[in-house]
């Protein structure tokens, strides 16, 4: 079953206790960046400290609920464009509101994850696959029908060999 609109705005309003998501790619093509994107390119910078959006209001009523939300992004370096776009624009902003935002850096050490795609994992059970073309263009997003073991076994693996965010951006 494929997700868009209202069936995938309400996977992030149904989750008992953490929304949590795998990152692999370099880069994602949203349209709706594009401007920012340009504006990064010129030296634009949002201030984390100050940043507020729907996204970053979202999080703290998710923490205030008791409810997590986090990913971690599997990386290598040199960073691309637009990675160093997304560290300042999306995920400093969102630490900051209780993401929990870690880097898997895979540039010097063996990929455990190699070869696993893009996901969102609710609750542990339940898993939303995330379609991309080579360029990081979404082609879709598929509820996946099968067990979540393997899905709970990658977060682990992501969390245990990742750093927080912060840490990796300052260190």
């Amino acid at each position: 079953m494929f997700l868009d609109g209202d069936e995938w705005r309400q996977m992030f309003q149904g989750f008992q206790s953490e929304a949590w998501r795998l990152e692999t790619l370099p880069q994602y093509l949203v349209p709706q960046e594009a401007e920012e994107l340009e504006a990064f390119r010129y030296g634009k910078r949002v201030d984390p400290r100050t940043y507020s959006s729907k996204y970053t209001e979202d999080l703290q009523l998710l923490r205030e609920a008791g409810k997590r939300k986090g990913r971690v992004h599997v990386v290598s370096r040199p960073l691309s464009e637009y990675l160093q776009f997304e560290f300042s624009r999306y995920y400093a902003p969102h630490v900051l509101a209780g993401e929990d935002v870690r880097i898997l850096d895979v540039t010097d050490r063996p990929n455990r994850l190699a070869g696993v795609q893009d996901f969102w994992m609710f609750d542990q059970s339940t898993i939303v696959l995330m379609h991309y073309e080579a360029d990081g263009k979404q082609i879709s997003r598929e509820l996946y029908e099968g067990d979540p073991a393997p899905f709970v076994e990658y977060q682990r693996i992501a969390v245990a060999e990742s750093v927080p965010f912060l840490e990796y951006v300052n260190g």
